[in-house]
């Protein structure tokens, strides 16, 4: 069940009205109950796998705050549970990945194992390992209320695609939490914006990548392969960003305050900048929980280079179990150690990081071949797709594709900016009537497509 859908808007949400009506001491059990359902709606089967994870990192936490005092018992108990949840994500996601390669390498015939990926399986694992690891570091208290922590891992708004919610981001409200009126507001106007994006932003935008694919990326000129490379740019974006953004809004109208996700990445002017504002709380996991344990900014250069080389391989890696994934985290790799040593090295690169337009330009362009590495997953097709970004082809096979998407595409990149949504803020939000006015339409129109849509993917779907 994904949020954009009927059948979450108009029959999971209004249970939430049990919620509400619950007395406070229940409502943890209620979300539990609730998030259980969510995750369990379209494959049960993996329910009791995750109540499995659940227990086991309950009881492990438990242990390892009573030993927190014997260094050998605790590191045997954090590596413990460091093993069986990167095991049950290497299990699920990476396995049939290692088995096509060892028998690419070897010649073998090993069989792969046919399953589907559990629901949000990257996402809940790195919350519950940072839980676990916070509390090694006793830095928090192993939660003892079974419900309390049950309600923590599937929290169902930020269950399937994050943003990535650590326990010491909400522990404090899981025990307590104003839910108000003014809350429940401010999620349901969060929550229809981030509607507004995915579905009338992203998903019509989306349309000119998948007519583009099934076109044959072989088959298009330079011209059509920079239009559907910018068309995947702006789906992934507001296709993440508006499900991050509903998923920050439901955590309001159930008294949460989720971490921002996304902040106007587009208009970054480096690479590094660019990785403060996209999928921030990803980012800042990373940055918490490996890049600082191996040793950070606060070793030699050539050390802190190996650092970044595994933090990026990792990034890479945790989207998605295939070559171009880790191709495109040492993408980044590459590009934030020539911004790390400041681009002394490279004239041309100083040249654009201290001129402001020539930087984002760079920038700008710099994303979107990375996005040619994300989006293309077959090797050969991602070959054949590079070139025909420089093969200058002058077809005119665009032509058509530019006057069906130009509008759509127009109005994407700008609101790929600030400059509508702080005129929302300053215009519109403040008055209480224009504001409900452009919620209703927002949510009419959203609702009106999903009635009427054959296409609704969710591309973070699958991580």
């Amino acid at each position: 069940m994904v949020f954009s859908s009927i059948l979450f808007l108009f029959v999971f949400l209004p249970l939430l009205l049990i919620y509400y009506l619950a007395p406070f001491r229940f409502k943890n059990f209620v979300i539990m109950i609730l998030s259980f359902v969510f995750y369990s709606w379209g494959e049960p089967k993996y329910f009791f796998i995750m109540i499995f994870t659940i227990l086991i990192n309950y009881v492990l936490a438990i242990i390892l705050e009573n030993n927190i005092n014997n260094k050998i018992i605790s590191k045997l108990v954090l590596s413990t549970a460091v093993l069986f949840n990167l095991g049950e994500l290497f299990f699920f996601k990476y396995y049939n990945f290692f088995i096509e390669n060892i028998n690419y390498i070897t010649g073998l015939k090993i069989s792969f194992l046919r399953f589907t990926l559990p629901l949000g399986i990257s996402f809940y694992i790195f919350q519950i390992l940072s839980y676990v690891i916070d509390v090694y570091r006793n830095k928090i208290k192993a939660e003892k209320n079974i419900v309390d922590f049950s309600a923590f891992v599937v929290l169902f708004p930020q269950l399937i695609a994050g943003p990535i919610v650590k326990y010491t981001d909400i522990n404090k409200e899981l025990k307590y939490r104003e839910i108000t009126l003014d809350k429940i507001q401010d999620g349901i106007r969060l929550f229809i914006l981030g509607l507004g994006k995915k579905v009338l932003i992203a998903n019509n935008v989306g349309c000119l990548w998948s007519e583009i694919e099934n076109i044959g990326l072989e088959n298009i000129s330079f011209v059509l392969a920079w239009l559907g490379l910018i068309a995947f740019a702006i789906q992934i974006y507001f296709d993440f960003s508006g499900y991050s953004l509903m998923a920050i809004g439901l955590g309001k109208m159930l008294g949460f305050e989720f971490p921002k996700n996304f902040d106007f990445p587009y208009i970054s002017k480096s690479v590094t900048e660019f990785w403060r504002r996209w999928h921030i709380t990803l980012s800042s996991w990373f940055k918490e929980y490996l890049y600082i344990p191996l040793g950070g900014n606060r070793c030699s250069n050539w050390r802190r280079t190996f650092n970044l080389f595994i933090v990026w391989f990792s990034t890479g890696f945790w989207h998605g179990a295939n070559w171009n994934f880790i191709f495109w985290g040492l993408f980044f790799f590459l590009l934030l150690t020539i911004e790390k040593i400041k681009f002394k090295k490279f004239c041309l690169l100083d040249f654009l990081n201290r001129h402001k337009i020539f930087s984002h330009i760079y920038l700008l362009f710099i994303i979107l071949i990375s996005w040619a590495l994300f989006a293309v997953d077959d090797i050969n097709k991602l070959k054949i797709f590079i070139f025909n970004l420089f093969n200058f082809n002058f077809k005119l096979d665009w032509v058509y594709y530019l006057k069906n998407y130009f509008i759509i595409l127009i109005l994407s990149i700008i609101l790929s900016t600030p400059l509508i949504f702080n005129f929302y803020n300053k215009k519109i939000k403040s008055n209480i009537f224009l504001d409900t006015i452009v919620l209703i339409i927002l949510l009419i129109l959203s609702v009106a497509y999903l009635v009427d849509a054959t296409y609704n993917p969710f591309l973070y779907f699958r991580f």
